[in-house]
């Protein structure tokens, strides 16, 4: 799907761009993820710097595939809720993907539009 690529090429460019002071770790996470077949396939979105898959676009995004964080101090966080890294903590981008791979739900995919919620009538 093209609005999967094409938000993955934003936020790759977004993260080379980045002046903050653990740009490179967040970069680093963002080329792991692309990198990954697995992740690279699903539509991403990131809230408070935190990288999240959906299976759905904007704007209906569906939940439920783990978190990935790049922390100020070097670490990647890999979670199974928001921000909290739960499921582990390591030294290279490339060992959390791996690990938030693993623990992707099975049957995920292929990625479908997310369509606005109807207000009640």
């Amino acid at each position: 799907m093209r609005l999967v690529e094409s938000e993955w090429q934003c936020m790759l460019q977004e993260a080379r761009e980045l002046e903050y002071s653990w740009q490179e770790q967040y970069q680093a996470l963002i080329e792991a993820a692309y990198a990954e077949p697995a992740l690279h396939a699903l539509y991403p979105f990131t809230s408070h710097w935190a990288l999240r898959f959906s299976t759905t676009t904007r704007p209906s995004l569906t939940l439920g595939s783990p978190c990935l964080t790049a922390g100020s101090d070097g670490t990647y966080g890999v979670g199974n809720g928001f921000i909290t890294p739960d499921l582990g903590v390591f030294t290279t981008a490339p060992e959390a993907v791996a690990l938030a791979v693993r623990h992707l739900p099975s049957g995920l995919g292929p990625v479908t539009l997310g369509l606005p919620l109807r207000p009640p009538s």
